[in-house]
């Protein structure tokens, strides 16, 4: 049976989703032996090779003069500053609380779209988004006993990705992805390279280099599989998709870890993956580019 471009985006953009989550999980994994720096360091140089390799093979590198910009650069400060605070907040909450509290960040760039990008949003959206907001709050449970300030560096994660986002909305077609997607790893490198003068560095072991390498691999599956996905089907039927991050980190969760999400971060993970696809499902009516 041959699938058509929407349902192998559709499946491409599970196994990205999947690779992404995997990778988060990996790095949690080894955060019980390595310090938080040295561990994105060390996966810092395998993906940087990794998406070299990638970009070279794409004839990036020959693009460098019309791809390096300020929004370019913005876009970087965005992955790196979100990557930096995700990861953080892994070492003390669950993969699946933190995974829920991301799914915020297509409703977080409604909002950003609106401030900084002067779109016009129906009053449908701004209702979606601020009940989607609500269920964030019931993921993260301020004042509740296991409030943490790490589910706030989770939040903060959030505004860098919606930098990162909105950034990219502004970047013309000329600009290479695969460029950007080695920058970005490169700046997580660097930044993980200083940050690692700051914390004691361990000795690594081959089975400690073989899961930061894994997580790198896992890293460049969610690259290529989401540009895969983008490039053949429609965004209106793929960019939904996205949620399944949350599935996997769930279930990644719950097998590596022994980490069950409650109710609250059950409840809110709904209400925002509910808000966030009725909130797209309205932008793509309003602009008549709904796909089926």
């Amino acid at each position: 049976m041959q699938l058509s471009d929407n349902l192998k985006s559709a499946l491409y953009m599970g196994i990205g989703m999947a690779g992404f989550a995997a990778n988060d999980a990996l790095l949690k994994y080894g955060f019980d032996e390595l310090g938080l720096y040295q561990s994105i360091f060390i996966r810092g140089v395998f993906s940087t090779l990794l998406l070299a390799t990638w970009a070279y093979y794409k004839g990036a590198f020959s693009e460098v003069a019309q791809s390096l910009n300020g929004l370019v650069l913005l876009r970087v400060t965005g992955e790196v500053g979100g990557t930096i605070c995700f990861l953080s907040a892994l070492i003390s909450i669950s993969l699946a609380d933190a995974s829920a509290i991301l799914q915020a960040v297509p409703l977080v760039v409604t909002v950003a779209a609106i401030v900084f990008l002067g779109e016009r949003v129906g009053p449908k959206r701004i209702v979606a988004t601020l009940v989607g907001f609500v269920g964030v709050l019931i993921i993260i449970k301020p004042g509740g006993d296991d409030f943490n300030i790490y589910y706030l560096v989770a939040l903060a994660a959030v505004g860098f990705i919606v930098l990162r986002d909105i950034s990219t909305r502004k970047l013309t077609s000329d600009v290479s992805t695969e460029l950007v997607a080695f920058l970005t790893a490169l700046g997580v490198m660097l930044l993980g390279l200083v940050g690692s003068f700051f914390e004691e560095w361990s000795g690594v072991s081959i089975g400690q280099y073989s899961n930061l390498f894994f997580a790198s691999v896992a890293l460049l599956v969610g690259y290529l599989f989401t540009v895969l996905a983008f490039r053949q089907g429609d965004v209106g039927f793929v960019a939904p998709f996205i949620y399944t991050y949350l599935v996997w980190a769930i279930i990644l969760s719950i097998v590596m870890f022994a980490e069950y999400p409650d109710q609250y971060t059950t409840v809110g993970s709904i209400i925002v993956v509910v808000t966030g696809l009725y909130s797209f499902w309205i932008e793509q009516k309003e602009t008549g580019t709904v796909a089926i």
